[in-house]
């Protein structure tokens, strides 16, 4: 009887809290989520771009197929790559493939989340709520912090910042 109640608890916990976050890493199922920031947009600019680390824990591939976010009319998922002698960027219509035991890096130059249509421009210091959709884990909520306008990088957290 006791273990039957410490199942059903154990299950009554990972159902209410699917996402979870553990110095600075959101946990969904396999997938860890980290390093997430937004670049600051000037005034009036039409969009604005994400990034972050996927790492999948899990035996699967993944993939992440979507992202949404209150702070603009239409996000997607896009990649700069060469083209010849010229960068171009294009949308990923079937999204980013996080293969099992993998890492995928969001970073500026490179595969990341476009925002279209801001809302209201992204400032310094604030944060930005984008929800990304994974075909095998499920959604979660994550905020990308609004770093400067160059910035390239969020700055590492290894857990020991002033300790």
């Amino acid at each position: 009887m006791t273990r039957l109640i410490q199942a059903a608890f154990a299950a009554a916990v990972l159902f209410a809290t699917p996402a979870l976050a553990h110095n600075g890493v959101v946990h969904l199922g396999p997938i860890d989520i980290s390093l997430p920031f937004a670049r600051a947009t000037l005034p009036n600019a039409p969009v604005g771009g994400g990034f972050l680390t996927i790492e999948n824990t899990g035996a699967e591939a993944d993939r992440l197929i979507s992202a949404s976010s209150p702070a603009a009319a239409e996000v997607q998922l896009h990649e700069m790559a060469m083209d010849g002698e010229v960068m171009r960027m294009r949308q990923l219509e079937d999204g980013i493939e996080i293969p099992a035991g993998g890492t995928v890096t969001l970073e500026p130059g490179g595969l990341h989340i476009m925002f279209m249509g801001l809302r209201e421009p992204f400032v310094e210091g604030e944060e930005v709520p984008v929800t990304l959709t994974f075909e095998q884990a499920g959604s979660v909520e994550i905020k990308l912090p609004v770093l400067a306008v160059a910035a390239d990088a969020a700055p590492a957290h290894d857990g020991h910042q002033g300790h």
